[in-house]
């Protein structure tokens, strides 16, 4: 076994993977030491989940090598991979619930004897492999749903380290921790680390990684911008590296307010005191007033699409109130915020917004007649009167309503969603990267209505990854990092993207 730090363990060269002719990765390179934590940072898209793919075997890559050791493997398998001491705990806990601690720990790797298993000497090596974890206070003979999801996570680590892996590949090991937790399981890193274990991390919680890793690898557009050791890489540099933007350009881009930026003069639309959800989001105050944008900032994990939630109800918050014209909101599911005229556009336009064989009228018309209840149908001049409305406010006049929702553009699709909430004629528009993957024409597009709307006196929530759009159109920027708020910005002359970056930035004060 090779046990020199200074010589790469594994090492990955010019690693290309494509999928349906999109390049996933592009040349990627990057060593794995013996003792080291290796972080893996990008935004949402930049290779991360694909790297630890190849590593693992669920992926083979069009081009490049992978070495262990110095000697080329080609993994077609985990079971190849985790063979060649490379092992790997996903976010999603791959453990069975009904099973105890020593079974999971111990599954398909139990001590057999003449008869079979010996649930003896499989329980002392569970129990063995636990202590060595600093685990050795949990029952072998609880089942796994008894537990908490932390203790669970770190089950599932004991499971990986059992074979005695001499790489570690954790991918968002602490998304669903607490504070304490993940002190825990810093700890039980730590541990590895000093075992001479090849750690690689994975988290979008930027405090995290710069807590627990020896070395930073960025990712952006599946290429590989740079590695550094943590210690030598400032945070500002890091994000810059992320967003794949210059700090400086970006400066100068969103150094002047534009037009519709402006102090609010109408009524507050909604507030939300203490608002929070558990292991989610902190307990966050909040307002917005009609007539104004306000951006949720933050880089992926922050905790900025989860508020959204919460704000429409989406998500359940087990801390703090909603207030809408000096009322309660109570919430029971995301058709409470509706109709309250709440309306929420998700990220994903895809998985939770067009419906892709659906024609567009009837995308169009959705949350209007869920509003309505289905024993109040639409009328069809009612439906034609809506439809030529948006259709035309979001120039699409040239569209049949009746081609599907899948023959069109990304961009397209992106304004047929904006137009299925205006239907609705919400109080507060919440905008979750309504922006994102579609091209520069549309995004001025959709940002130039977007302003008019909060001219008309409409409330927006504007979330972007894009921190030069959130700088050029909204009126204040709540600022966010690792499920909180950590600051809030009145935009104005001197609010730059560099303004905003520093701010998220800024080192926890309890760092880990």
């Amino acid at each position: 076994m090779n046990a020199d730090p200074r010589v790469p363990l594994v090492q990955l060269r010019s690693i290309t993977v494509s999928f349906d002719g999109q390049r996933a990765l592009c040349n990627v390179d990057l060593d794995l030491h013996p003792g080291e934590v290796h972080a893996i940072m990008g935004q949402n898209g930049a290779g991360k989940s694909t790297l630890i793919k190849v590593l693992n075997g669920v992926v083979q890559p069009d081009s490049g090598t992978l070495t262990v050791d110095g000697v080329n493997q080609v993994f077609k398998s985990p079971v190849e991979a985790l063979a060649a001491g490379i092992a790997v705990v996903f976010q999603d806990i791959h453990l069975g619930p009904t099973l105890t601690v020593a079974e999971n720990v111990m599954l398909g790797r139990e001590i057999r004897g003449p008869l079979g298993i010996d649930w003896k000497a499989t329980k002392a090596r569970a129990l063995e492999q636990l202590g060595e974890l600093g685990l050795a206070e949990l029952d072998l003979d609880t089942r796994l749903s008894r537990l908490a999801p932390p203790t669970q996570q770190l089950v599932a680590i004991a499971r990986a380290m059992v074979a005695q892996p001499r790489v570690l590949l954790l991918d968002e090991p602490t998304s669903s921790l607490e504070v304490e937790d993940v002190k825990r399981l810093f700890t039980v890193i730590r541990a590895l680390r000093e075992k001479g274990v090849a750690i690689v991390f994975i988290s979008h919680f930027l405090e995290q990684a710069y807590a627990i890793s020896d070395r930073m690898t960025v990712l952006r557009d599946g290429m590989n911008v740079g590695d550094f050791p943590t210690r030598e890489l400032d945070r500002t540099d890091l994000i810059s590296m992320m967003l794949g933007e210059d700090i400086e350009s970006l400066k100068l881009l969103g150094a002047e307010r534009r037009e519709h930026q402006h102090d609010p003069e109408g009524e507050v639309a909604l507030e939300a005191v203490s608002l929070g959800l558990t292991g989610v989001v902190e307990p966050t105050d909040f307002s917005i007033h009609e007539g104004e944008i306000v951006g949720f900032a933050g880089l992926r994990g922050s905790g900025r699409t989860e508020l959204a939630n919460l704000l429409a109800g989406v998500y359940s918050a087990d801390t703090g109130v909603v207030v809408l014209d000096g009322q309660r909101v109570r919430y029971h599911g995301p058709g409470t915020g509706i109709r309250h005229r709440i309306a929420m556009s998700t990220e994903s336009r895809m998985d939770d917004g067009i419906i892709a064989d659906m024609d567009v009228r009837d995308n169009m018309l959705l949350a209007l007649q869920a509003l309505r209840g289905w024993r109040a149908p639409i009328s069809k001049a009612e439906a034609e009167d809506s439809l030529q409305h948006y259709l035309e406010m979001l120039n699409m006049s040239e569209i049949d309503p009746h081609t599907p929702a899948r023959a069109l553009s990304g961009g397209t699709q992106q304004k047929i969603l904006l137009a299925r909430w205006l239907a609705t004629q919400p109080r507060v528009l919440i905008l979750d990267e309504p922006t994102k993957g579609i091209d520069i024409s549309t995004k001025v597009e959709i940002q130039r209505r977007i302003a008019k709307l909060a001219d008309e006196g409409m409330a927006v929530v504007f979330i972007s990854s894009d921190l030069e759009e959130v700088v050029r159109i909204c009126d204040r920027i709540v600022v966010l990092k690792d499920r909180g708020k950590i600051g809030e910005l009145r935009n104005g002359p001197g609010v730059t993207v560099d303004t905003v970056v520093e701010l998220i930035a800024a080192a926890n004060e309890d760092g880990f």
